[in-house]
């Protein structure tokens, strides 16, 4: 494991006790309240319609009062509508891709933009990243928010940044071999496509200069982190962010721990509710993960809902800061086939334990007759397994049963040559629904 924060580079933040947290929490929580009551027309007529004002918020608890803010909030009010600040204040836009319909849209003040440095600059120390370290940075420049978010954070960190980017991956893999970074932030999907390349080019990844990668921007198994901390020799550690509530930082793993990501709760706080009732549950109940922006000026969020799901945990390594276990699903990413709930990740953890197989997979979701029907395809391991008919055939077997015992319904495998399918440069992107077609 890595070696633990030293106390001197904890920041105030971190110093807090379980007190001091809590009693700052909920001041922090009745300003924005008011301040998005004030200044932001959906959240007043929200409020109104659900009876709530922000002086009714006496205690952290009173928060499951208030109604939600949704996605189709933001898309309903693009571009500003959910601005609480004018725009002369405003130093920073970024946006979603907008793929399935109007982008979300968030706006960031100057004071926005040193505490989102901050968190992420935070969330790089209890990576396991010192002043001093580089910082090779894959995450996409531009709109989205993973670019510059760790740039900012990784600069207010004390370390080095080499903007990377993505794309272009053997131009990446030279890069890294000549500037020598420590660190790498990336998604792990393309952190799995940079490993493929250094071993193509006849390069042992476990023998670069990088001893940390930080991975967000898209849900990962266990399974995923050990395949990248065996082929890297590094230590893989879980970030989490998205951009309605800031970007990047709003939680992260301890490197000494490796045992949930610590939200960073003097900034964001967490509800965990049934998704399809919207009740808030027991602590340690795993549902959807919501969050409430306690500082931000631009763009406030009040009881966001992410759709992600996971449960909150007492805090460990970075304590009273709660735990969220690692994100390995959302409410919306859920297939139901033929009556079962299905989440990709499950799929996944089968595919990365499967002998002889790559951590590479595509699910194609198509109709036969009135039923659906699911095909996973991955890849054989580049070698002597790959050339072998029998070998793939037991792996297409392997899989198919432990999707049946595990899952509980029937998936049709195909194993295919190496490099078959399309690697990823960004988020990962492996359901393929062509029922429609």
């Amino acid at each position: 494991m890595g070696e633990p924060l030293p106390d001197d580079l904890r920041d105030a933040g971190e110093r807090l006790s379980a007190a001091e947290l809590a009693a700052s929490q909920l001041q922090r929580l009745q300003a924005t309240l008011r301040h998005a009551y004030a200044n932001v027309e959906l959240y007043r007529r929200k409020f109104d319609a659900a009876g709530v004002r922000p002086e009714d918020c006496k205690r952290l608890a009173d928060l499951a009062r208030f109604p939600f803010t949704t996605k189709a909030d933001l898309r309903d009010t693009y571009p500003y509508g959910m601005f609480a600040v004018p725009m002369d204040q405003v130093r920073r836009v970024h946006a979603s891709s907008g793929t399935t319909g109007r982008p979300t849209v968030v706006g960031y003040t100057e004071d926005d933009l040193s505490m989102w440095a901050d968190v992420v600059a935070r969330s790089i120390r209890a990576a396991g990243g010192r002043p001093g370290h580089k910082v090779h940075i894959s995450y996409g420049y531009g709109l989205f928010t993973g670019g510059l978010g760790a740039h900012y954070g990784a600069e207010r960190a004390g370390c080095t940044v080499i903007p990377a980017s993505g794309g272009m991956t053997s131009r990446q893999v030279q890069l890294i071999l000549d500037f020598k970074p420590e660190i790498i932030m990336v998604t792990p999907s393309y952190m799995l496509t940079l490993l493929d390349e250094f071993e193509k080019q006849g390069i042992d990844p476990r023998d670069t200069s990088l001893r940390i990668g930080i991975f967000g921007a898209e849900p990962w198994t266990e399974q995923m982190r050990r395949e990248i901390e065996e082929r890297a020799d590094i230590h893989a550690v879980d970030i989490y962010g998205l951009s309605e509530v800031i970007g990047p930082g709003v939680a992260c793993e301890c490197v000494e721990s490796k045992d949930g990501l610590h939200i960073w709760e003097d900034q964001f706080y967490p509800e965990i509710v049934d998704p399809a009732t919207g009740e808030v549950l027991a602590p340690g109940d795993r549902g959807e993960l919501l969050f409430t922006s306690l500082t931000k000026q631009a763009l406030p969020v009040i009881r966001y809902r992410t759709r992600d799901l996971t449960r909150l945990l007492p805090g460990t390594a970075r304590a009273p800061f709660r735990r969220m276990e690692k994100v390995t699903g959302r409410s919306d990413d859920m297939i139901i086939l033929r009556g079962v709930n299905v989440f990709p990740s499950q799929l996944e953890e089968i595919v990365l334990r499967t002998e002889g197989v790559a951590p590479h997979f595509q699910i194609e979701l198509s109709r036969r007759g009135r039923m659906d029907h699911l095909t996973l395809r991955a890849e054989a391991r580049p070698g002597a397994a790959a050339a072998d008919p029998a070998a793939r055939i037991a792996a297409a077997a392997a899989i198919t049963r432990a999707v049946k015992e595990g899952v509980g319904v029937s998936v049709e495998v195909r194993i295919e040559d190496p490099d078959t399918l399309a690697r990823s440069e960004g988020k990962l992107q492996n359901v393929k629904d062509l029922r429609g077609q």
